[in-house]
């Protein structure tokens, strides 16, 4: 199981990649549209923040200082940026489940995130459900704008 979660991570970040870098024009990747209270571009912050938290930080023991008020907050960051960001969170969640046992999926996830108590497994496929979730919208969000 942790091969198959990991070829989604990696398949799905590699999608929201793809989906920024095809944006046009970088002030699009700032601008709300229709029932998406957030852009592309802070959608983009928001799972890079999430994945390197979650799956990064807790589970691969990499440094990462989340400011999730930031995730929303920043505004006009060049496209670039975003794209590397996106890459190095590939490259870190990519690590950090190879380093994964099978066993440590039937483990409880080290902290409460949700409000309760849950399996590795499960909180991995919460966050996978989560990074399509955004996914889906910044693809509606390029598709509209552009």
């Amino acid at each position: 199981m942790i091969e198959e979660l990991r070829t989604l991570y990696e398949r799905d970040i590699q999608r929201l990649h793809t989906e920024i870098d095809s944006f046009q024009q970088d002030a699009h990747l700032w601008q709300k549209s229709g029932h998406v209270p957030n852009s592309a571009g802070n959608l983009a912050l928001h799972l890079v923040g999430n994945l390197s938290t979650y799956i990064g930080n807790t589970l691969g023991k990499q440094p990462y200082v989340r400011n999730r008020e930031a995730e929303f907050a920043t505004k006009n960051l060049p496209k670039q940026e975003l794209l590397r960001q996106i890459e190095h969170t590939k490259a870190v969640v990519i690590t950090s489940l190879k380093a994964l046992q099978t066993e440590d999926l039937a483990q409880g996830y080290p902290e409460e995130v949700l409000g309760y108590k849950m399996t590795t497994g499960f909180f991995l496929m919460h966050l996978l459900a989560h990074l399509s979730y955004h996914l889906g919208q910044v693809n509606y969000l390029r598709r509209i704008l552009e």
